[in-house]
């Protein structure tokens, strides 16, 4: 039986996000589909986060879940972050990878992202969060727990079941939070489009009642929300493209690790790549829509 709080974090009915907090024992076997998750796990001795992330790469060598990236991180008593130790490359080519990176400059705020960039440590920590793929309410409670002499672990991880990691990270009285990464950058995107739609749809009904300078006035921002329309569309392309990369990298880090075991675990992670290519396909697929819906829109 364990009595460490776990955090979790998941999209909700339409485009809101709600975070629950709940306290049980394990669930054994609790098995999902594979999913991209930003993770913290906070600390009260820097020791046990060492060995966290320790554990960590043991679960990535066994095939329990699929490690991206991951640092350790210490808050001092004034608040200020510092990176206390980083893993080996970001699959997306920074340190510690864009996602990571960016939970960390978040996480820090103003002055732990200015500490990063004079140590040239934080490439990626400027992003905001739907770069990082995670929603202030995650943020916020992450930040409440990590007071001033913690210490946490910030990951991404690709994991289709929870306990192996609760149980590591439980047996080190780490507190675990999670949230999945994906389905919040594309919800994003989608509840921007929705807004731009909506607003271009309601200056057209309101030019139409219109007359003179009022007319002219509208007219200006029509032409303006079109503008941005049309920014988004760019925007939305170059994040097609980054998704593309990212998930050619990851499934390239699952092939890795799929010939370094045997057995059941090989066969979990077959199981796994395949979960994550569709996924990631499916996640191409539905903002190449998007991005139809864009150009449309900008063309009204």
């Amino acid at each position: 039986m364990s009595n460490v709080e776990r955090h979790e974090f998941f999209i909700s009915a339409g485009e809101e996000f709600a975070a629950f907090t709940y306290r049980d024992s394990f669930r054994d076997n609790t098995k999902e589909l594979p999913m991209d998750k930003m993770l913290v796990v906070a600390f009260d001795d820097e020791k046990k986060a060492y060995e966290g992330i320790k554990a960590l790469k043991e679960l990535h060598a066994e095939g329990s879940l699929s490690l991206y990236s991951a640092a350790v991180i210490a808050k001092d008593k004034q608040g200020v972050i510092a990176i206390k130790q980083a893993s080996d490359q970001g699959v997306t080519g920074t340190v510690f990878g864009l996602a990571t990176g960016s939970l960390i400059g978040l996480l820090g705020g103003p002055v732990g992202i200015a500490a990063g960039a004079v140590t040239g440590t934080m490439a990626g920590s400027l992003y905001d969060l739907a770069q990082a793929g995670v929603d202030a309410d995650f943020l916020n409670e992450v930040s409440q727990h990590l007071s001033p002499g913690k210490t946490a672990i910030v990951a991404e991880v690709e994991e289709d079941w929870i306990t192996p990691l609760d149980t590591r990270m439980d047996a080190l009285g780490g507190m675990v939070f999670r949230q999945a990464r994906g389905a919040f950058v594309d919800a994003q995107i989608e509840h921007g489009i929705a807004a731009d739609k909506a607003e271009i749809t309601r200056l057209k009904a309101e030019h139409t009642q219109s007359v003179g300078e009022a007319k002219t006035r509208i007219e200006k921002k029509i032409h303006a929300a079109q503008d941005r329309m049309k920014a988004r569309r760019d925007r939305l392309n170059e994040k097609i493209a980054a998704i593309k990369r990212e998930g050619e990298a990851k499934v390239k880090l699952i092939e890795e690790q799929e010939t370094k075991v045997q057995d059941e675990a090989k066969a979990r992670l077959e199981e796994r790549l395949a979960e994550m290519r569709i996924d990631y396909d499916s996640r191409v697929d539905k903002l190449s829509k998007a991005w139809k819906l864009v150009k449309e829109a900008a063309a009204i």
